[in-house]
C-alpha cells in the first residue's frame, strides 16, 4: 500500500508560544486574520502583530470572518490579500476563519480560478508561489492548523464543501497553550467531541495506515482522560486537550473521515447546529451503523480508552454509551430532535441532506458502505433518537 503523510513544516507548542513567529525571516508584509473579538480581547492578536512589526514586517488585519464562511466571503478576502500583495498570511483562530483564509489563500495565488474548480478532492494547484501559511488555533477542536482541509459553505446552494488537498496544509503551526484557556465552556465541549470525532474516523477510514493510527489512539486516550475536566475549568486540562486536538487533526488529515462528518456538514449548514455539537449528537448513530464493517478497529479505541468489556461487540457498545456520557457531562443533546430542530423542518431537508452527504468528500473513506436510503435512515435514528440496527 502507497501513501502521503504531510504535516506543516514546524510546529510550535507552549505557553506565549506566539513568539515563534518571529522565525519568519526576510518576509516584507504579513496579511492577519481573525474572527470575532476574542482574539483582540485576549491580547494575542496584538502580540501577532507586534511580533511581526519587530520582525520588520509591514501588517495588514482582517478581523471579522464569521463562523461557516462562505465563498463570497473568500473571494472578498482574496481580493484584500491581492492589494496587498502579502508574502506572508497568518490566521489566529478558531475552525472557521483559518478555513477561510486558506481558502482566500488559493484564490489570492490563483485568481483565475472559481470554487467550483476546487471541490475535488486534491485538485488544488500548487501554492508558495506568493506566500506562507502561518495558523495560529484558538479553539480545542478543528486543528485546522495541521491539516489539508478548509470548510467553506455555499449558502446559495445551502451546502458545506470540504476542500482537501495537501496544498493547504500550513507551513507553521502554532498552538500557544495560553490561549484555549480563554474558551467558555460550551466552546470546549463542542470543540472537544469534535477532536474525538477526527481521532475515531481516523481510526476507521479506509485509508488509515501506521502513520496516523498511533496518533488517533493516543487522541482517543488523552481525550477521555481530560475533556470532561477542560470543560469543568482545568488549566492542565485544557493544555492538554490543545495538544490532544492536534494529535487528532494529524490523523484525520492523512487518514481522512466519514460519514459523521459527511452528514455534520449537511445538517450544521441546513439546521445551523455547530459543527462540532452536530458531530457529537451524531458519532454514536454512525458507529452503530459501521461497526458490522470496523468492529474490531472501534474495540481498539475502547481498550485505550479504558473502557470494559470481555469481545469486542462489548467494547464497541461500551465506546458508544461513553461518548453518550461525554455529552450528557457537557450538556450537548442525544438526538437532532432534542436540539430543537421541528420535525416538519427535518422531514422538509431530510432527503436532500442524505443525498448530498453521500456526495460530500468524506464518505468515500467511511469503512462500510452508504447511498441515498442507507444516509437517510441514519439520518432518522440520528434525529428522533433510535439506535441503528441495520
Amino acid at each position: 500500500m502507497e501513501f502521503r503523510f504531510t504535516l506543516p513544516r514546524d510546529i510550535y507548542v507552549g505557553h506565549g508560544a506566539i513568539k515563534n513567529l518571529a522565525h519568519f525571516k526576510g518576509c516584507k508584509r504579513a496579511f492577519v486574520t481573525t474572527g470575532g473579538h476574542s482574539m483582540r480581547r485576549g491580547g494575542f492578536l496584538q502580540k501577532v502583530e507586534q511580533v511581526l512589526k519587530d520582525n520588520g514586517m509591514e501588517v495588514k488585519i482582517l478581523e471579522g470572518i464569521q463562523p461557516d464562511p462562505s465563498v463570497e466571503s473568500v473571494y472578498e478576502g482574496a481580493a484584500m490579500m491581492r492589494e496587498f500583495n502579502p508574502d506572508l498570511i497568518v490566521s489566529i483562530g478558531g475552525g472557521s476563519p483559518v478555513d477561510a483564509t486558506k481558502a482566500m489563500w488559493i484564490f489570492y495565488e490563483h485568481p483565475e480560478l472559481k470554487f467550483e474548480d476546487v471541490l475535488e478532492p486534491f485538485s488544488i494547484p500548487a501554492l508558495r508561489t506568493k506566500a506562507r501559511f502561518v495558523a495560529i488555533s484558538s479553539t480545542s477542536g478543528t486543528a485546522t492548523e495541521v491539516t489539508s482541509f478548509s470548510v467553506i459553505t455555499d449558502y446559495s446552494k445551502g451546502i458545506k464543501y470540504p476542500l482537501a488537498d495537501f496544498n493547504i496544509t500550513p507551513d507553521m503551526a502554532i498552538l500557544d497553550l495560553d490561549i484555549p484557556q480563554t474558551m467558555p465552556p460550551k466552546l470546549v465541549a463542542h470543540t472537544g467531541m469534535d477532536a474525538l470525532t477526527h481521532a475515531t474516523e481516523a481510526y476507521v477510514s479506509k485509508f488509515h495506515n501506521g502513520f496516523t493510527d498511533p496518533l488517533a489512539k493516543q487522541a482517543v486516550s488523552d481525550i477521555f482522560d481530560s475533556l470532561v475536566t477542560s470543560f469543568e475549568g482545568d488549566s492542565a486540562a485544557r493544555d492538554q486537550m490543545h495538544i490532544s486536538q492536534c494529535l487528532a487533526g494529524m490523523a484525520f488529515s492523512n487518514a481522512l473521515l466519514g460519514i459523521t462528518h459527511s452528514l455534520a456538514h449537511k445538517i450544521g449548514a441546513i439546521f445551523h447546529i455547530p459543527h462540532g455539537c452536530a458531530n457529537a449528537i451524531l458519532m454514536p448513530y454512525v458507529i452503530q451503523f459501521n461497526k458490522k464493517a470496523a468492529l474490531s478497529r472501534y474495540a481498539d479505541l475502547a481498550r485505550v480508552a479504558g473502557l470494559p468489556g470481555r469481545t469486542d461487540a462489548q467494547l464497541v457498545i461500551s465506546y458508544e454509551k461513553a461518548i453518550g456520557e461525554l455529552n450528557e457531562a457537557m450538556n450537548i443533546p442525544h438526538s437532532i430532535k432534542d436540539y430543537g430542530v421541528t420535525e416538519e423542518l427535518y422531514k422538509e431537508h431530510r432527503d436532500s441532506i442524505a443525498h448530498n452527504a453521500v456526495l460530500d468528500a468524506c464518505t468515500p473513506e467511511n469503512p462500510r458502505e452508504v447511498d441515498d436510503e442507507l444516509m437517510g435512515r441514519i439520518l432518522d435514528c440520528a434525529y428522533y433518537g433510535k439506535p441503528v440496527t441495520f
